[in-house]
């Protein structure tokens, strides 16, 4: 056996909130990624949507997200048991080293303002399928809904830094987060 060996991670657990279920992302939910994506304010929120959306972008994300091999672990924000949509948005769990995960998430641009975003990431916290003893975030200084987020679920300020954006094609100032586990 190589050096290089792929690590099968667990399946990712179904986590329940009040309004939603937060599940792994499967086919059927690149039409609405692709849909809430196209909009320039969801894919400037974020480090890596590119605008406008190139075809098949959203099945090639859903397609890395249910991976074997994946390095992120991508949730679906499914309200449709409370008939919201299928899809409001998703959050993110991504593996770095020494027991640590970095957080991310957007929401459709029709939910926003209706505190889904801080319910998913805070049911994500809570539930903490890594295992983290840290995890980390940002938002982009001109998001401050999105740093809201992330103080309301427990995340302290850590300090200024920058992201690229591919949406932006531009680097943008953010703010980092970090949330202590133990």
């Amino acid at each position: 056996m190589n050096d290089l060996t792929m690590q099968v991670l667990d399946p990712q657990p179904e986590i329940r909130t009040e309004r939603f279920l937060l599940r792994g992302l499967r086919p059927s939910d690149t039409g609405l990624i692709a849909h809430y994506t196209a909009d320039r304010r969801v894919a400037e929120g974020t480090r890596s949507i590119p605008h406008p959306l190139p075809p098949g972008a959203s099945d090639a994300y859903v397609a890395r997200a249910m991976a074997d091999n994946r390095t992120e672990d991508v949730w679906a924000i499914d309200g449709s048991a409370h008939k919201l949509a299928e899809l409001l948005g998703v959050v993110s769990l991504t593996r770095l080293e020494d027991d640590r995960s970095e957080l991310g998430f957007w929401i459709g641009a029709g939910f926003w303002n209706t505190g889904f975003a801080t319910e998913a990431v805070a049911a994500l916290v809570a539930a903490n399928p890594h295992h983290a003893r840290t995890l980390f975030a940002e938002a982009f200084q001109d998001s401050p809904g999105s740093a809201r987020v992330l103080t309301n679920c427990g995340f302290a300020y850590l300090g200024d830094a920058e992201s690229w954006s591919v949406a932006r094609n531009a680097r943008v100032p953010t703010w980092t987060y970090l949330r202590k586990m133990d």
